[in-house]
């Protein structure tokens, strides 16, 4: 099944079915939110995925066009939002350039908890106070999750996978380091993530869905130009690893967004990256300094995830950076 959240003038939107090529949707019935659906997962489940069948088939009596400049995140506003580092290649990068010891990752996954109030619309403008602040982006994967209770182990952790999306988590370099240093945890580097507008069970990605990781390349261009396209399939965690580390010495509620962290590939010279403060490590290693530049006002990233056949999974991220302080 694949869902999007249309705009309806409330804070959660309206949530709805969406057929396979992303072009139709139903209202869901039962239900009116993502936050509700996740609520109700077993009992109502089955009448979505009868709506799906029906969308798929050209029988939907209600099948309207999606009009995707209405589509808010799959879940607006979330319970938790909980980002880890899966890629050991986007660890050892940013270790070597930045002269800390390269040990890559450890056995425990690194994650933290950020701002989950609000997840940006995919084509809604991404608003930033400076250029100065070294303005980036992250293309990840991410799941939404049922209830997880305290103390799960990653080998029952897949059953509470409900939804797997695409994520761009928009990063101020220049602040990371100085929260850092404090040891008291970040704030104000990691701004609101955005979320590619259709969520969609793991199913729908067919062998794609492989131990718990999406085994796709994730798209990146920057104001037009081919960025990056790294595959999701080389997380050192999957998702089922990630969730036993966040379920340690807590219940997970309904709702709770996992991040897989910035999508990296060993093969970086061929593919690419997925964010730009890897790209200025891989220059500062080979070159001596880093290059590419942080975005700026007036900017365009465009993320996308394509299946085999080509079809786009989770739609597209396509968001313009404003520069507030070029607006005063």
């Amino acid at each position: 099944m694949k869902f999007v959240t249309l705009a309806d003038g409330t804070p959660d939107g309206r949530l709805h079915i969406v057929s396979q090529d992303g072009t139709n949707a139903v209202p869901a019935q039962a239900v009116t939110t993502l936050q509700m659906a996740l609520e109700t997962w077993e009992q109502n489940s089955p009448t979505w995925q009868g709506q799906s069948e029906a969308l798929n088939a050209g029988t939907a009596a209600e099948a309207q066009p999606v009009a995707i400049d209405t589509a808010l995140s799959p879940l607006p506003r979330a319970w938790q939002w909980l980002d880890g580092s899966a890629f050991e290649t986007h660890a050892l990068l940013l270790q070597q350039a930045w002269g800390q010891p390269v040990v890559g990752l450890n056995e425990r996954p690194l994650m933290y908890q950020g701002l989950s109030d609000r997840f940006l619309p995919p084509t809604a403008p991404a608003r930033f106070p400076s250029a100065a602040d070294g303005i980036d982006i992250e293309g990840e994967f991410g799941v939404i999750l049922d209830a997880v209770p305290l103390g799960t182990k990653a080998k029952d952790a897949g059953k509470y996978i409900r939804l797997v999306g695409m994520i761009n988590d928009w990063s101020l370099r220049a602040l990371g380091p100085i929260e850092m240093a404090t040891g008291f945890g970040w704030l104000q580097c990691k701004p609101s993530c955005a979320m590619a507008p259709f969520a969609v069970t793991p199913d729908e990605l067919g062998h794609a869905w492989r131990d718990h990781r999406v085994c796709l390349p994730l798209q990146v261009q920057l104001n037009g130009a081919d960025f990056g396209h790294a595959n999701g399939s080389e997380m050192k965690f999957g998702f089922d690893e990630l969730i036993e580390h966040a379920a340690y010495s807590r219940d997970l509620p309904a709702g709770t967004i996992l991040g897989s962290g910035t999508v990296s590939n060993a093969d970086y010279e061929s593919v690419g990256s997925s964010c730009i403060a890897e790209k200025r490590a891989i220059e500062t290693i080979q070159q001596g300094e880093a290059k590419t530049s942080f975005m700026q006002d007036g900017d365009h990233v465009l993320m996308r995830t394509a299946l085999a056949d080509g079809a786009n999974v989770f739609g597209d991220i396509a968001q313009n950076v404003t520069v507030l302080e070029s607006k005063i």
